[in-house]
């Protein structure tokens, strides 16, 4: 079977995408109010003149304890004005967008969001400096619907599709953890307890929208960190959310922006550039012991390739591969290994028209050399971002 051209059109739930390459949610650090300004319009607009075939708008929380920090969006009614302006803007260049939905759990900001975090379990999150509030099961509940609610809202707001975060430790990531969930309940222990929260958000987002946009969820096949959620259970769930009928596509990424961040990331480990932007006393953390946090990794092309090979041969779902695609060969490869789209982000922050060259010259070469300098500028309010 021959495979398919990634530059062709290619259907995503009830979304027509004029190609298979999708623009990574990456946190743009433009929010300010939690509320859409014409910088973050003018950056996806620029990825859809690019050549994306879908663009995905990072990151929107479901309720304001579950951001990363007050100037973060929220799905509200007091946002939809801007959110519409996004969507039109995006759409008048070609090109799909996306609203990634979630809650941050215990990667929140309580004292920036001025309400608790909240964990699976209660703990100490030494990032905040402050200790994680157990999510009651009316949290769980409230969460679960304000899923839904903001799969509603990205309707109104003209979004073609949600992705809902289940990655990274976020807060349903974070209760797959068995490291991270502790509880003797429900919704602790086994497997099929942890997976609750996950499977049921899913079905919640599915049932309120039907099929009037595309659903797809951002999976970890693993943390990367050591007791923590692993491929083998990864693999299970992700069949799990197949059977349950709630998702039209799995992106598949992996590590833990609570514990091992930069798992996900691969390449140079900018530790200087995260020490300068951080308030004290976390500055002074960074400079001390962040080596034992913020790892590097060597990067290769396609480096989640080898694990995502694992849930291509375990699912018939639709699967978008990503880390360290930004070579049309990658794109190739990911196409012929059965991967129905692929996931760009830090190739495309750097040129955001590298499709369109790609598309004209296959041999074209990113510019971006994975320094991950990007990615601590969003602590300190300039313009670059975190993949």
């Amino acid at each position: 079977m021959t495979a398919p051209d990634v530059f062709a059109p290619a259907r995503l739930g009830p979304v027509e995408l004029r190609n298979r390459i999708i623009k990574a949610a990456t946190f743009e650090g433009m929010t300010k109010n939690a509320l859409v300004g014409d910088e973050l319009i003018a950056f996806h607009r620029r990825h859809a003149a690019g050549g994306v075939g879908m663009t995905t708008v990072a990151y929107c929380a479901v309720s304001p304890e579950g951001r990363t920090e007050r100037d973060q969006i929220w799905m509200r009614p007091e946002a939809l004005p801007g959110l519409r302006r996004l969507t039109d803007a995006v759409h008048a260049e070609g090109a799909a967008v996306s609203a990634q939905i979630g809650h941050a759990g215990p990667v929140a900001n309580g004292k920036s969001n001025g309400l608790p975090a909240l964990g699976p379990s209660r703990a100490f999150n030494p990032q905040a400096l402050q200790m994680l509030r157990a999510a009651s099961k009316a949290d769980i509940e409230r969460i679960t619907k304000a899923h839904a609610d903001a799969a509603l809202l990205a309707i109104e707001a003209g979004f073609d599709a949600v992705e809902i975060h289940f990655g990274h430790n976020y807060l349903s990531s974070a209760f797959l953890s068995p490291k991270i969930n502790k509880r003797g309940d429900e919704y602790g222990g086994s497997l099929e307890n942890r997976a609750k929260v996950v499977r049921g958000i899913a079905r919640a987002v599915r049932d309120a929208v039907g099929d009037r946009i595309a659903i797809l969820a951002k999976l970890n096949m693993d943390d990367g960190v050591p007791g923590g959620f692993w491929l083998d259970e990864s693999l299970r769930v992700a069949q799990w959310l197949e059977q349950d009928g709630g998702l039209d596509a799995l992106e598949l990424t992996a590590g833990s922006s609570l514990l091992n961040p930069m798992y996900l990331f691969r390449g140079e480990a900018p530790l200087r550039e995260f020490a300068a932007a951080m308030p004290q006393p976390v500055k002074l953390g960074v400079q001390l012991v962040g080596g034992k946090f913020i790892r590097s990794y060597p990067y290769q092309e396609a480096y989640l390739l080898e694990s995502a090979r694992q849930f291509r041969a375990a699912v018939k779902m639709p699967l978008i591969l990503l880390g360290g695609v930004s070579r049309r060969e990658t794109m190739d490869l990911a196409m012929a290994e059965g991967f129905e789209f692929v996931a760009m982000a830090r190739a495309l922050l750097r040129e955001p028209d590298l499709l369109n060259r790609m598309q004209a010259e296959p041999g074209t070469r990113s510019l971006c050399i994975h320094c991950n300098k990007c990615m601590p500028t969003i602590f300190s309010g300039t313009r670059c971002v975190l993949a």
